[in-house]
């Protein structure tokens, strides 16, 4: 909710998203390390210092951010952590206290009774509230009012905790309220983190890797965060049976299922997506399943919680920060399945395999045999990965795999051995040696971009997206705009009525570069600007010479780095004639392009009669709906384009721009330079989107 508040004013960069789980994290570890030194005092005492936190806590009430734009010169990654740390820090604070504190209180004033099954209940909690914001809360209420029911639920909470206290014992010294079971080694601690440690990053690398590999699925972030929370209370459940039996299976669903995850299949996304987070739950909850069973007595619970948020707040850290900076691809994924594999319990599948691992004469056999068959897998892989993965060789070679890793398992050096191959050969070593390729691929804090070469034309994908393609070798042909800006799509068709209609000296704004292709529609005497929010996509377009659509047809034009919209809030009025808008790359949706106040700013800096063209081409969502309702909000003549290349073609893509004006003469002259315009077709009900509400579930593709 707070990082949707900040969308408008920050930008629609994943920083955003990023830093707020940051700001999560780390306010829960301060939270947890908080409970833990309250447990030093008197029951009583706990409860009057915890009511007085939450009471000034609740000056922070309602909701809201509580600082303006940040000071000039300050970067991003450093300003949004403290305007969302201003905004909600101390109310999360006292809140991510709850947990082990009551925890704990409970287990004082039950005498006895087991409060871990309440961690389970809680995290289930938190798994519900996390699937009804985006299906329920979201669609049905404002931001605005939906900080005003969670303050409201605040103030319950307060009435909830003085009910908890009032259960303490009282009138008992310092001494009933400190630890009398035997304290945690320092090697059970490190423990503690590691398994905390592992659940996390692999929650926030899956949701990478699934939306930059797999498909750039909306809500996808919803479910890999959910399953995340839902392991723990699966894990911690009084009932352990679903526990055991998840845990027990768990090293063979990561050594299966982590090799095929690293390799990939493009051709399935949706079965590469259920596997992907079926490794994902079934790994969490063996390792949460393990914290579980080294847990501490409960008079020790505080110091155990905190082990656990210092794991999860390094594993954040690790994902979500160090990773995006030092690999150029999602390598912190098959790390993380690794490290994973490593540290799940694992129990011998059969009594023969027992003694075929304990004892000494068979074990040696057994390791030289494993070695020697995954050193001839691996020693194939690197002589020629393309025939180890044709069609006739990678069933083999699966089978094999998995037959090695089942005799594996309880043996850990073997069964580690094995799971190193498997992610090596089912796709690890094919991004090593993609990673070596000298401009291949790069990595930025938006995104994976690889650079492909085919016969005759060099691809950039934006993860699994084309975000542009152009000819080579043919110095006509690299001129030529390609893909969704062929010149029978809807932003071909505005670019030719642009001398027509404002003269040569057009002036022309593109929001998002790609690689520069639309620049090749340029005439002299035009003036062009574009904007892009990611300083890595402006490198490929316009420095490394790998795509040369800039430097034929606009070699120094004017690039606004930052989000598009805080820059053309910036703008003078009437500054343009044309306004591309084409931002919505890996069919990730910047919902504060496509709002009221949005479309107000693009209007403020057109002239009068301007045109906005709107590229809304979405394998997910139906986005027309959402821009009559915003044309009929704001006074706007539309008109679509929805462009179908033939069967088969080199040059474009199936395209669907809308094209926006203020003057219905404007459009009146565009359709008269060809192509089949259409009226909008608007959803009868659907209410444009503000800044203070939007909702995709009722633009969803439900069909083909």
């Amino acid at each position: 909710m707070v990082a949707r508040m900040a969308l408008p004013r920050l930008g629609g960069a994943p920083a955003v998203w990023n830093s707020a789980m940051l700001v999560y994290q780390t306010l829960l570890l301060a939270g947890y390390a908080y409970a833990h030194a309250l447990g030093r005092i008197r029951p009583m005492a706990q409860a009057a210092v915890h009511l007085g936190v939450l009471l000034v806590a609740g000056a922070w009430l309602p909701i809201g951010l509580a600082l303006g734009a940040g000071p000039a010169g300050v970067s991003l990654a450093v300003w949004v952590p403290w305007l969302l740390g201003a905004s909600i820090g101390p109310l999360f604070f006292a809140v991510s206290a709850q947990a082990p504190l009551v925890q704990r209180w409970f287990s004082m004033a039950s005498r006895g009774g087991d409060p871990y099954a309440l961690y389970a209940a809680s995290n289930l909690g938190s798994f519900a509230g996390l699937i009804a914001y985006p299906l329920v809360v979201e669609p049905l209420l404002t931001l605005r009012t939906q900080s005003l029911v969670w303050s409201a639920g605040y103030v319950l909470l307060i009435a909830l905790v003085v009910g908890c206290a009032w259960h303490l014992p009282r009138g008992e010294g310092k001494a009933a309220a400190r630890p009398t079971s035997e304290p945690a080694t320092h090697r059970r601690i490190a423990h503690w983190i590691a398994l905390a440690l592992v659940p996390s990053g692999l929650m926030l690398a899956t949701s990478t890797y699934i939306t930059t590999d797999i498909v750039a699925m909306p809500l996808l972030w919803v479910l890999p965060l959910g399953l995340y929370l839902l392991s723990f209370s699966v894990a911690f459940a009084t009932d352990r049976f679903l526990a055991d039996l998840l845990t027990r299976i768990a090293p063979i669903t990561i050594l299966l299922f982590g090799g095929v995850m690293v390799g990939g299949f493009n051709e399935s996304p949706l079965v590469n997506l259920a596997i992907a987070l079926t490794l994902l739950f079934m790994a969490s909850v063996a390792l949460h399943t393990q914290l579980y069973r080294l847990r501490p007595a409960p008079d020790r619970l505080t110091g155990f919680y905190l082990a656990m948020a210092v794991g999860g707040a390094l594993g954040g850290v690790f994902a979500a920060l160090i990773a995006p900076v030092v690999f150029d691809w999602t390598y912190e994924y098959p790390i993380l399945i690794f490290a994973a594999g490593l540290l799940v319990p694992q129990l011998y599948l059969t009594r023969a395999v027992r003694s075929l691992w304990t004892t000494p004469r068979r074990r040696l056999l057994a390791y030289a045999v494993v070695t020697v068959l995954l050193v001839v897998l691996a020693g194939l892989t690197f002589r020629g990965p393309s025939d180890l993965f044709g069609d006739g060789h990678q069933g083999l070679t699966f089978i094999v795999i998995a037959l090695i890793g089942v005799i594996a398992i309880g043996a850990r050096p073997a069964y580690a051995l094995t799971l190193a191959v498997a992610l090596v050969i089912f796709g690890g070593w094919r991004a090593v040696e993609l990673s070596l390729e000298q401009g291949a691929r790069t990595r930025s804090y938006f995104g994976v971009y690889t650079v492909r070469d085919r016969p005759g034309v060099r691809e950039l994908d934006h993860g699994t997206t084309v975000h542009g393609i152009q000819f080579i070798g043919n110095p006509i042909l690299e001129r030529l705009p390609t893909t969704y800006y062929a010149p029978p799509s809807g932003i071909g068709r505005a670019m030719s009525a642009l001398d027509p209609l404002y003269g040569p000296r057009a002036r022309v704004g593109v929001v998002g570069l790609g690689t520069g292709t639309l620049a090749c529609y340029a005439q002299p005497g035009q003036r062009w600007r574009f904007y892009e929010i990611d300083p890595v996509v402006v490198h490929i377009a316009r420095d490394t010479g790998q795509f040369t659509y800039l430097r034929n047809c606009l070699p120094n034009p004017t690039i606004r780095i930052g989000d598009a919209r805080l820059s053309l809030e910036q703008d003078a009025p009437d500054s343009l004639d044309l306004l591309a808008l084409d931002a919505f790359s890996s069919d990730a949706i910047p919902a504060h392009l496509m709002t009221r106040e949005a479309f107000r700013a693009y209007a403020r800096v057109l002239q009068p009669k301007g045109l906005l063209l709107v590229h809304i081409s979405n394998r997910f969502l139906d986005l027309e709906p959402v821009v009559a309702a915003l044309a009929r909000d704001g006074g706007w003549h539309a008109a679509k384009l929805f462009y179908q290349p033939p069967r088969y073609t080199a040059i474009a893509s199936a395209s669907q721009w809308i094209a926006l004006s203020r003057d219905p003469a404007t459009l009146a002259a565009l359709a008269k330079r060809g192509g089949q315009w259409q009226p909008l077709t608007p959803r009868a009900g659907l209410t444009p989107w503000t800044d203070d509400y939007s909702t995709i579930l009722p633009l969803l593709k439900w069909g083909p």
